[in-house]
């Protein structure tokens, strides 16, 4: 259960760094947000109804809410128009809970591969917060291209590895995955300021009508 959620974090991720790159209208943007939200509040819903209090499965679950929660919030602010302050500063909520949870991949889970992949989840939503809080409109266009690059790297290809049982960690790969996802953060950069200058403005101009 948690691989097929895992797969369509990478799709709304990558559905929303193109709405934040002003490829996607907020509305087209918002359905897709409404339908992996609810299921992100609805699958971990159930698995901690059926977890017989064993800390291990709601550790495991209770991370889902974040993400569900925040694509829920994206798809309201999306078809109300609402300002995204709010949503701003519970993402640096998340951005806390996701370095926490990484950490603990590492330390209790010993997964260290997913503890790379909650730090990246932790930069990206501190990414948010820094637009959506603080009005940071100048890093709409980085985000947008951090988003959709660690779509994949996150959510669309770890979850394809666990749904063929050919996931597999160790630290070799957690390097492989911070070197990328590193990568992924000096391009998202790299591109928001030298290239697609058309981008430029219609991102900036889609924050500032969420913030």
């Amino acid at each position: 259960m948690a691989s097929v959620g895992l797969l369509y974090v990478g799709a709304v991720l990558f559905i929303n760094g193109l709405m934040l790159l002003g490829v996607i209208p907020g509305k087209s943007a918002a359905i897709l947000n409404f339908f992996v939200g609810t299921m992100q509040v609805v699958f971990p819903t159930i698995i901690l109804i059926q977890s017989n209090n064993e800390l291990p499965i709601i550790f495991g679950a209770a991370g889902l809410y974040l993400f569900g929660f925040t694509y829920l919030y994206v798809g309201v602010l999306q078809i109300t128009g609402i300002s995204g302050e709010g949503l701003g500063w519970f993402s640096i909520f998340v951005a806390a809970c996701a370095l926490v949870i990484g950490i603990l991949q590492f330390t209790l889970v010993g997964d260290p591969v997913f503890g790379v992949i909650w730090l990246i989840w932790a930069v990206l939503w501190f990414l948010f917060f820094l637009v959506l809080a603080l009005g940071k409109v100048s890093l709409t266009l980085a985000t947008g291209w951090f988003t959709v690059f660690i779509s994949h790297l996150t959510g669309t290809i770890p979850a394809f590895l666990l749904l063929i049982d050919r996931y597999e960690t160790n630290a070799g790969y957690a390097l492989v995955v911070a070197a990328l996802g590193a990568a992924a953060l000096v391009g998202a950069f790299f591109l928001s300021r030298k290239g697609f200058p058309h981008l430029r403005s219609l991102a900036e101009t889609k924050a500032e009508s969420i913030a």
